[in-house]
C-alpha cells in the first residue's frame, strides 16, 4: 500500500514535512490540483477486522448513501466497487468476502428491504438491471474534485473500471465505462 505514513518513513521526513510534500505534489498534478484525502473511520487498532465482522452480520445492509448531502467530503458511489475490489479480491490482512455474498449484499438485500419485488435477482419476470463485471479488472480511480453542479459548486467523484457493461431494463446504458445514451430508467415508486 502506498500510504502517506509509509512514504514519510521511506524518505525520513518529519510527519509535517511529509504532509507538506504530499500537498505540494498534489498541487502539481497534470490533471489539476489534487487534495489530501484522510480516511479516519472504521480502522480501529490499525485493522478492518471490525468492519469485516459488521459486513458478515446477517442484519447488515451496505450502502445507505446520504443522498448527496455531503458531496464535498464523501463519494458514496464508490462503495460497491470498493467492496468488490477490497473485500472480495484484494484483502490480505484478514478474511475476504465470497463474491456471491458481496453481490447479494449489493443487489438482493437492498431490493428486498425496499420492497422492490422485480429487482435484486436474475430470474424470469424480473427487471433486467445488471452489471457485467470483470472482477480481475475492477478498480477505483483516485478521488477527484469536479465543479459540475448547477451552481458550479464542487463535489467529489471517483471513477471505476472493470465494469464491462451496465444494463437497465435489459438495455445497455454503459459499455466499458462509456455512456451509450440509452435512458430506460425512471423514478421508482414503492
Amino acid at each position: 500500500m502506498n500510504s502517506l505514513a509509509r512514504r514519510i518513513e521511506r524518505t525520513g521526513a518529519t510527519p509535517l514535512e511529509g504532509l507538506y510534500d504530499a500537498l505540494c505534489d498534489a498541487a502539481e498534478q497534470p490533471s489539476g490540483p489534487g487534495f489530501l484525502n484522510v480516511f479516519m473511520g472504521n480502522y480501529a487498532e490499525g485493522s478492518l477486522d471490525a468492519v469485516h465482522e459488521m459486513l458478515s452480520h446477517p442484519g447488515t445492509l451496505v450502502g445507505g448513501g446520504d443522498g448527496g448531502a455531503h458531496v464535498t467530503v464523501i463519494c458514496d458511489a464508490s462503495y460497491p466497487t470498493y467492496m468488490l475490489q477490497h473485500w472480495v479480491r484484494e484483502r490480505t490482512r484478514g478474511p475476504r468476502l465470497p463474491v456471491e455474498q458481496a453481490v447479494r449484499m449489493l443487489t438482493r438485500d437492498p431490493a428486498e428491504l425496499l420492497g422492490m419485488k422485480d429487482r435484486g435477482l436474475v430470474a424470469k419476470g424480473r427487471r433486467a438491471d445488471l452489471n457485467v463485471i470483470d472482477l480481475n479488472r475492477i478498480r477505483l480511480g483516485p478521488p477527484r474534485v469536479e465543479h459540475d453542479l448547477p451552481s458550479g459548486a464542487p463535489r467529489l467523484l471517483q471513477a471505476a473500471s472493470g465494469y464491462v457493461a451496465t444494463l437497465v431494463g435489459g438495455q445497455v446504458t454503459s459499455r466499458e465505462g462509456l455512456d451509450t445514451g440509452a435512458r430506460p430508467g425512471g423514478l421508482y415508486r414503492a
